[in-house]
């Protein structure tokens, strides 16, 4: 490990907490140097536990925007036969994936018997938005990798490159298109998909982009417009990464959705133990009460007269035809308290009474109750 700083020495003597699991230390227990062991650098006072369980991950993770939707078909069959290694696939169908992990034989650790283990994840699941309507939320200042690489560039310039560019997918069938000396036309940038072409700001974008970086042939267009994507791309998920490790102190990078990260963040932050339901009738009374699909107030028609209308009629009553909409119904219902354990029957339901219950109670009743309609 390399030698302590004189503010990370400060800081180690002053610690009172671990630093991995933020609970505070107590006479018994044993205190060690967390360290990266690749750089040596000290990371922080820490439980032997804690520490000893802190292991460093032989995962590298590599990002596709929209993976699940196309970028998987191509790659897929190339990593499963180019070496030595066998994929895992986490599939949402037999030919779509939210994720597929490539394990590398040859870089077994015989001493720990880990290997390098290439995991390819689908930015979409996390940010579900285009590329360049995620890049325009970044301030320029953001874009430091985009900047890296253009750093010779002027602003003028480098303003055209942070945007996604356009490309004509379909016109280009066949190597030699590569070798155009000039820009399609627009008619050339249409796709099928959309039903239509690109739009005249976008199409004079590329003329200008061409133009400005004297681009000589389409194939050196092509290489452009995929490291710009590319390169928006990193800066997009690593400024979504900085965020999210500074709020939650976790890092997207390694799960597979944002649900599953989510999920984590909660289980870390409230610290909550859950309680595994080992009582079948239990968990059959549970599945009972749950409901899903369309919740609405069926009436098939329904007539309004008042003097907003024109067909509004004075020898009537008035009356008034209202929609109600609940915006974030299940994010608002996860917020409140929620069951997670000292589950238990009501042995006496006779003498149970609801309207007894505060509404701040500690403790919550699942009801399974018949209803009468007046």
């Amino acid at each position: 490990m390399i030698e302590l700083t004189r503010d990370e020495r400060v800081k180690f003597d002053s610690a009172t907490h671990c630093h991995i699991c933020e609970k505070p230390f107590t006479p018994d227990d044993t205190q060690v140097r967390d360290h990266c062991h690749l750089t040596g650098r000290y990371r922080g006072l820490a439980h032997s536990n804690c520490n000893f369980n802190y292991q460093d991950t032989y995962t590298i993770p590599i990002v596709f925007h929209n993976l699940s939707g196309y970028d998987a078909h191509f790659i897929i069959q190339e990593i499963a036969t180019a070496f030595e290694g066998h994929v895992n696939l986490l599939p949402i169908m037999k030919e779509k994936y939210i994720s597929f992990t490539k394990h590398v034989n040859e870089s077994d650790d015989k001493k720990w018997r880990n290997h390098v283990q290439l995991r390819f994840i689908d930015s979409y699941k996390f940010l579900s938005s285009s590329l360049d309507k995620l890049s325009s939320y970044l301030n320029k200042d953001k874009l430091k990798i985009v900047q890296s690489e253009f750093a010779y560039l002027s602003n003028e310039d480098f303003e055209l490159l942070t945007r996604k560019g356009v490309f004509p997918y379909e016109y280009v069938d066949c190597v030699e298109k590569l070798a155009d000396t000039c820009l399609p036309p627009r008619e050339s940038f249409y796709s099928s998909l959309t039903g239509e072409t690109v739009s005249e700001s976008d199409y004079a974008h590329a003329e200008n982009a061409w133009q400005r970086f004297a681009i000589r042939t389409l194939s050196e267009y092509s290489d452009l417009y995929l490291k710009t994507d590319v390169l928006l791309l990193a800066d997009v998920f690593e400024n979504f990464r900085d965020s999210c490790i500074k709020s939650y102190g976790l890092d997207p990078a390694y799960y597979y959705t944002l649900p599953g990260f989510t999920w984590d963040a909660m289980l870390k932050h409230t610290r909550v133990n859950f309680e595994l339901l080992t009582d079948i009738d239990m968990v059959m009374f549970i599945e009972r009460g749950i409901r899903g699909g369309l919740s609405q107030c069926s009436h098939r028609y329904a007539q309004a007269n008042n003097k907003y209308m024109q067909s509004y009629d004075p020898s009537k009553p008035s009356s008034y035809l209202m929609y109600f909409d609940v915006n974030n119904l299940y994010g608002w219902a996860m917020c409140q308290p929620l069951p997670y354990a000292d589950f238990r029957w009501v042995d006496d339901t006779s003498n149970f009474d609801v309207n007894a219950i505060a509404p701040n109670s500690p403790k919550g009743y699942v009801l399974e109750v018949d209803l009468e309609y007046p």
